[in-house]
Order: C-alpha cells, then structure tokens, then sequence
C-alpha cells in the first residue's frame, strides 16, 4: 500500500483503460500517482474471464479494438514490452445477407469498394480517399476535440466535420444500392445511436478509416492484454495500482493534489458530493450481451464471414435503423441488429484446440430485464444455420448484469451516456473543460468525456493533460 501519510500528486479511482491511461501519463511526467480499482483485477471495459467453460477465454465487455491500434496515445507508449500484440484477422469486418453474399470492411479500400458492387464503388472511394494516409494526424485532431489548441491538419480535420457532422443518413445518400448503406450503417450502430443523430455520419466514417489505416484488430490473449500491459508500464513508471478498494467518498483516498475519475458521472458526483451537478446527463440504451463456447466455428452461409473477425448482423439500413431506435425509444427489437466477435478465428489461445469462443450482443432499452437471447439466435441462424447445434455453452448478460460488470454501465449502458445529439461530442457538459469539475483538484476521465466510446485511452490522456497544467500552475504558485 502507498504510504498514505504522504501527499500524492495525483489518485485515479477506475483502472479501466482511461484511468491507467491518465495513470501513466502523469506518472511519465515525474507525478507521483496511485489507482484504486473496486473489481479484484483491473480492466474496466477491457477484461478477459472464463465466462463459460474452463479454457474459453471470453471478453465480457469490449473484444475487437479499431480505435486501440490506431490511439495516438497508445502510439506513444512501449505497450509491446508489457505483452500487447494485436492480431489482425483476414478480414476486419463482414456484413452477410440473405442471398449468401456479403459486404465486407477490408484494410483495403478497393476490395472494401468492390464489394459493394459496380454502381457504389467510386462513390466509396470517393468518400475515404482524402483521409487516405492521415489517419495519424487526424485521429490526434479529433479525438482531443474539443479544440483547446491548433489542429495539426486543419483543412482535412474540417473536411472531415463537413462530411461527418450531419447525420449519416445524409452521407448514406451517396450511396446508390443497400450494400453500402447497409455496411455504413451498422458501423454507425456500434455506439448505439439512431442513423439520424448529429455527427453520427463521423461516427461511421472513423471505423472506416481506421479499417483502411490501421485494421480492427484484437490482442493476443484477450482485450484483458491491453489493461494488464498499461498497469504493467505504470509500475514501472513508479506508479502503485491498489485493486479490490471500493471508494464511497473522497475522505476513503489518500491525501492528493489532484483525484482523478474513471466512472460515470452519476458516481463521480455522489463520491465527491457533486448533488445534481450531472443530472442533466443521459443514459442511452443498453447491450444484450452473449458470449458462447462453440464446438467449431459459426457456419455462416456467406464465405466472407468465415474470415472475418467482426460480423455485423443487420442486414438492411432499415433494419439496423428501426432496431436503434426500438431500444432507444423504450422497446426491445424483435429483429436487432448484432455485432459479433470472432478471437478465436485469428487466437487459438482463447479456446481448446478445435474449438470457438463468439461474442455477440443487440441492443434493448436501458434498465431492460427481458431476455433477448432468442431473438439474438434466429438472427445469427439466418446467416449461419445450424449455428445452435454448435453451442457448448453461453453466459448472457443483461442490463444489470452488464453494470455488475462494470459500474461505469449506469442500466447497461456500454457507451458511459447516450452517444447522440450534442452528447455525442460535447460530454457531460457543454464546456470547453470537460474533463473539470465543480472542485478545481477533482478531474473526470471515463468515456463519459470527448472522445467518447472506445478503448483508446483518448480521453484519460486528455484528462491527465489537464490535471498536469493545474499541477504544474500550482507548483509554480508555490
């Protein structure tokens, strides 16, 4: 335990991705830091568990990681010393149809082009190629937004709001045939918001980008890798992690000059005794999640599937679009739209030999207690019959169970706060400073602030530089 009579630069309560990111941040720049993490190992929303049967290495929470390989932030820091490597499958991402074929998300944009048919390739091409080779400069621009310096690319960073800001059912437009549509679609669906949103034609257009710079790939071992490796590297730096530590308040922390949260901010503000400071602040639909233990793997009907590591399950941009707004809206879909996960296509370490782990989830209103699981599985054996005969196992989670999982999930809420309208790019407050609070040494860092969603540690960087300046503004005081 760190010697809790002397005064700490900084404390991070949440070792997910975000607080540890914010952890080593500080810590590489000579603070002294320690992180306190209620669940027994660290993790948050990237952890890995048997969740099934023993040797099925399962990721309960986030699986495949587009954002993760291409994070200016995880860019930075020697990852690969601590054991992160990223397995790239043949194919990012699959979209099946009913007639047996498929669209498909490739790391290049010809075959992703092509795939879409004659009369949308150009339109694809014509959509992603000023991005082209400036993933770097542009994920550094947009994922530290809001602006509190100059951009490094102006030009492309404002082509790109121009292009995403509207709602993606107006960039759909360029797109003549559904396979495209489609495809958009269900990308834009991953943060759990209808197609019609400001900015959600951004949301789709990043996934793309990062498919054609950097793949959607998925560590070795299991996204638990990838929390493990940054507490690894901050130990290194000095800092101290304190696991199964419940903190209720601040008075339950030791004395520091800077607390720094990894939470919601429903559980930043009764902490620090914030009253109704965020209550303005929205939680969006929830996930029904399914993790399987499969005798082989899923017998899709398409070819691409088979080679892909994430399966999006839709099929149309109508579809995908009236299930996104069923759970929204209070009502869970009949017919949801799906994102699955395959690691074990491209890790056999996540499964005895011959055998499959698959992960999949839909979408249901937040707070929801019903069981989707049957709906989830007439929806993947429309694509892949005879998928149930190879079920060993499953373990299904809920709303609540989701937010048993991980506490930052306020009524299964993976995304920490509705990602539409405003909230999707100014969270939770609309302010310059988003990751301040009412208390000048306390900082907020979870996805609940820009850029929002996503294991990238984006926004615990951003956090952390703002806890740097006041610490450093202080010691120049004094």
């Amino acid at each position: 335990m760190t010697n809790e009579t002397s005064m700490l630069d900084a404390v991070v309560v949440g070792a997910g991705p975000n607080g540890l990111t914010a952890a080593v941040e500080l810590a590489r720049r000579g603070f002294s830091v320690a992180v306190f993490e209620a669940k027994p190992t660290v993790g948050g929303g990237a952890r890995t568990e048997e969740l099934t049967l023993p040797g099925f290495r399962h990721d309960p929470c986030s699986a495949v990681h587009p954002l993760g390989a291409g994070s200016p932030v995880f860019k930075t820091m020697p990852l690969e010393r601590y054991g992160l490597e990223w397995l790239h499958p043949e194919l990012p991402m699959a979209h099946p149809w009913d007639d047996g074929t498929a669209a498909v998300l490739a790391r290049s944009v010809a075959e992703t082009a092509a795939s879409f048919g004659p009369r949308d390739a150009g339109a694809y091409r014509r959509l992603v190629a000023p991005y082209l080779g400036k993933w770097d400069t542009l994920a550094a621009d947009f994922m530290q937004l809001p602006l509190t310096a100059l951009p490094r690319d102006p030009l492309t960073l404002a082509r790109f709001g121009i292009d995403g800001l509207p709602p993606a059912t107006w960039l759909m437009r360029r797109f003549r045939d559904e396979k495209a549509r489609a495809l958009f679609a269900g990308m834009v669906g991953h943060v759990i918001a209808p197609l019609g949103g400001f900015a959600t034609g951004a949301v789709g257009l990043v996934f793309a980008l990062a498919a054609h710079a950097g793949g959607w790939p998925m560590p070795r071992g299991g996204s638990q890798s990838i929390s493990d490796a940054l507490a690894a590297y901050l130990k290194d730096l000095g800092g101290a992690v304190h696991t199964d530590y419940e903190v209720k308040r601040l008075d339950d922390l030791p004395p520091a000059r800077a607390y720094v949260f990894d939470t919601s901010p429903t559980a930043l503000a009764r902490i620090a005794g914030f009253g109704g400071y965020y209550d303005h602040y929205r939680y969006g639909a929830s996930a029904f999640k399914i993790d399987y233990a499969l005798d082989g793997p899923v017998p899709w009907t398409a070819e691409e599937p088979r080679r892909a590591g994430t399966v999006q399950i839709g099929p149309t941009a109508g579809e995908i679009d009236t299930a996104l707004h069923q759970a929204s809206s209070g009502t869970a879909p009949d017919t949801p739209f799906l994102i699955t996960a395959q690691p074990s296509l491209v890790d056999p370490s996540r499964a005895p030999e011959g055998k499959h782990v698959f992960w999949a989830y839909g979408h249901v209103p937040n707070g929801w207690r019903g069981d989707l699981t049957d709906a989830i599985e007439r929806q993947i054996e429309r694509f892949a019959p005879g998928f149930r005969d190879r079920v060993l196992a499953r373990a299904t989670a809920g709303p609540a169970e989701l937010a048993e999982r991980n506490a930052n999930y306020i009524g299964g809420d993976i995304a920490c706060g509705a990602a539409r309208g405003l909230q999707l790019v100014l969270r939770p407050t609309l302010s310059l400073r988003p990751y301040a609070t009412p208390h000048p040494a306390v900082f907020l860092c979870s996805s609940a602030t820009p850029p929002g969603p996503g294991v990238h540690g984006m926004s615990g960087h951003n956090a952390a530089k703002a806890v740097w300046r006041r610490l450093r503004a202080s010691a120049r005081k004094n």
